[in-house]
């Protein structure tokens, strides 16, 4: 015969699965994000904005107001790791952009 779970370790057993489901969520959306089709330049909206997958051959006429150290990565709207080759745009929903690219609407990122 068993014997009843007691109520403490019910109580113990709801605490610590409830504890870990936001950690697994989290883990889904880092897998997710990491899934993103790039982004193609030639995208309607990325050329209205000027998206370069290489800030270093943003066509400077064209974009008087880029500077050389203006990447996606030290941008407010990156939504990827630091380090990360690429990553999420707020600009571009369910794409990646190449942390290296660059856009119109770059602003820099707070403490960057």
């Amino acid at each position: 015969m068993q014997t009843p779970i007691s109520r403490r370790t019910l109580v113990h057993y709801a605490l610590v699965a409830g504890a870990l489901l936001p950690a697994l969520h989290v883990g889904r959306e880092a897998d997710a994000a990491e899934a993103l089709p790039p982004l193609d330049p030639n995208d309607p909206t990325a050329k209205s904005l000027g998206y370069v997958s290489d800030s270093s051959k943003v066509d400077a006429s064209a974009n008087p107001t880029h500077k050389p150290d203006q990447t996606c990565s030290s941008c407010a709207q990156f939504q990827g790791k630091p380090g990360a080759p690429s990553g999420g745009c707020n600009i571009f929903p369910g794409k990646s952009v190449a942390a290296g690219g660059w856009c119109k609407v770059w602003a820099k990122k707070p403490g960057a």
